[in-house]
């Protein structure tokens, strides 16, 4: 039997939890509410930036500061974290003037910050403060403002950085986004900062996984279908490709197609008889993910692709490579 108290310490628990997330959320929706102009020049300068974006923080915000130099770093936008006491015993050097740091406090008045802010004002490093006090040494002293809300922490009893570090992580990611956006940066390009794992799978394009133009099998429209079976079984894919005299994919003859017109009579019949017309067919920059969505989930279901540039066949890919390949 369930003890009766057992089941009321859960639902206040339920409560604590819900009231801290209402916390939360209200804070991120005045975050959202304050970005604007400030925001945007820093987004600006970010972009143009020809060196590295440097983040620093003590304490929790320490732990945000790395991970949003990772997220920025995984986006296209070089960065690093740098300890703000690290740096006052000789790290300093890791910043040049070509850099910007983006300082994390939420007080505003890190002691352990003060000689990177120095620094930075000595040496004319851009400094970026991600303060929730406006009026605070470090924003004074800052180059760009990125404000956050002085919003009540939701541990209001400890005070205990809770909201503080949430509009800190997702001001971080509005950060790297609006940079991804502004330098172009596409999946392709993650792809190479994330070649390990199922992300990276995830990202694969059909040219990394097809099979290249000496493995197609293909005959033309009038070859008899004496020749398409025996390439079909040369090669090896259950299918033969059809292309007109100048190359281009016409048509496909699959398993199915053969079951259809099984008879006496098929080997007299040409490819072209035979074949279904405008397969469904891939390109080689396309998402490895989005060829097999459509294999398995848009009607007709296939096994293979054809992979198609400017109307001619340069490559397959079949249904088994990009299962082995980690995506379903």
């Amino acid at each position: 039997m369930t003890d009766p108290s057992s089941q009321r310490n859960a639902a206040q628990s339920a409560l604590v939890g819900r009231r801290v997330l209402a916390t939360e959320i209200a804070a991120l929706e005045s975050l959202s509410d304050m970005l604007g102009e400030d925001f945007d020049a820093a987004i600006a300068h970010l972009t143009a930036l020809k060196g590295r974006v440097i983040l620093a923080g003590v304490g929790k915000s320490g732990h945000v500061a790395r991970k949003i130099a990772a997220t920025l770093a995984s986006t296209g936008t070089p960065s690093l974290y740098v300890h703000p006491t690290e740096a006052s015993h000789g790290d300093m050097g890791m910043i040049t003037p070509d850099d910007a740091v983006i300082a994390l406090s939420r007080s505003g008045e890190t002691k352990e910050l003060a000689d990177m802010i120095g620094y930075c004002k000595r040496f004319n490093v851009c400094l970026m403060a991600m303060t929730c006090k406006a009026g605070s040494t470090l924003a004074r002293q800052s180059d760009f403002l990125l404000a956050l809300p002085d919003a009540q922490e939701a541990c209001a009893e400890t005070r205990a950085p809770t909201t503080s570090t949430t509009l800190q992580i997702a001001l971080g990611d509005a950060i790297a986004v609006a940079l991804l956006e502004a330098k172009g940066f596409t999946a392709g390009d993650f792809k190479t900062f994330h070649p390990g794992g199922a992300l990276g799978a995830s990202l694969a394009s059909v040219a990394d996984l097809m099979h290249g133009a000496d493995a197609v099998p293909l005959v033309t429209l009038g070859a008899p279908m004496s020749d398409a079976l025996l390439i079909m079984s040369e090669k090896g894919f259950g299918c033969v490709g059809v292309v007109d005299k100048d190359g281009q994919m016409r048509g496909i003859i699959t398993d199915g197609d053969l079951r259809r017109h099984m008879g006496p009579q098929l080997t007299s019949k040409s490819a072209g008889d035979v074949m279904t017309a405008d397969p469904k067919t891939a390109t080689a920059r396309e998402l490895a993910a989005n060829a097999l969505r459509r294999m398995t989930q848009d009607p007709p279901k296939v096994m293979q692709l054809f992979v198609i540039e400017e109307g001619a066949p340069i490559g397959i890919v079949h249904l088994h490579d990009l299962l082995r390949a980690g995506l379903a």
